[in-house]
């Protein structure tokens, strides 16, 4: 698959978040579920630092891994290589709550 893509597998019983820096995109991935974070612009070396939290990752994508060159514009694709939007899945918020859906 290569460096400059990412995937993400939701191996566990629940939900998943997977976060994509630097704009904070959420994406939710069902148990079972393979993602993958990639450049948009396939010509780019990107590497990607990740941060793993309970209930979720955090990735931030680097331009040939230097940390002062973030790769802005990458995509998050399903199994089937379908395009996802951010807030795939996101669950609702809760009741009271005041995150917006």
């Amino acid at each position: 698959m290569g460096r400059s893509k990412l995937p993400v597998e939701n191996v566990g019983k629940s939900d998943f978040c997977l976060f994509v820096e630097p704009y904070g995109e959420d994406y939710y991935l069902k148990p079972g579920e393979v993602f993958t974070v990639a450049p948009a612009d396939e010509g780019i070396d990107v590497w990607f630092t990740t941060l793993v939290w309970e209930g979720g990752i955090t990735v931030w994508p680097y331009e040939d891994g230097d940390p002062t060159k973030i790769a802005f514009e990458c995509t998050v694709t399903d199994a089937n290589g379908t395009v996802l939007e951010c807030g795939h899945q996101r669950p609702p918020a809760p009741t009271g709550s005041d995150r917006a859906s």
